[in-house]
């Protein structure tokens, strides 16, 4: 299946803009409905996961076990609504909390080991395909793109950035 390319950027106004916009318009919500599609493995579909799970979770795969209030400011979120978040996860056995040796009032989440290899078997297929879109571009040009997109979130949200 083909897919169609975007309109010359030359054109369309504002340097391109317009045409830029209006390819990523038509492109968002295919991109949105295939991500939807990427089924949840079948040992996590009684748990009921939602997006703002699916963002800990990656956090915690990907970068390791770590405090509430680190995941909090990595998710941009109160540290409450993480431990909320963490409660409810470490209930359904998908988390694992465990004191920190360095300050035992801490408590360090990370995901339970059981689970570990179902929750990366979910975020594989998306990460193959980001690492895949973003290998032919420079470390400047993946930084740029990721910095668009972080533009367009907090524009989108109303939050845009000073």
């Amino acid at each position: 299946m083909s897919r169609p390319k975007a309109r010359d950027a030359a054109g369309g106004g504002e340097n391109g803009v317009d045409d830029a916009v209006r390819a990523l318009l038509l492109l968002m919500p295919r991109m949105v409905g295939r991500v939807k599609k990427i089924p949840v493995p079948e040992t996590l579909q009684s748990f009921a996961l939602a997006p703002r799970h699916l963002s800990l979770l990656s956090y915690l795969l990907f970068d390791g076990p770590m405090t509430v209030n680190e995941l909090a400011a990595r998710l941009q979120v109160a540290p409450t609504t993480v431990s909320l978040l963490v409660g409810d996860l470490s209930r359904k056995g998908i988390l694992e909390r465990r004191e920190d040796e360095a300050d035992r009032r801490r408590r360090i989440i990370g995901i339970a080991a059981d689970q570990r290899p179902a929750i990366a078997a979910w975020l594989a297929p998306g990460a193959a395909a980001w690492r895949k879109a973003l290998a032919p571009l420079t470390p400047d040009q993946r930084r740029v793109f990721v910095d668009t997109l972080l533009a367009y979130e907090a524009a989108a949200s109303g939050e845009e950035q000073g």
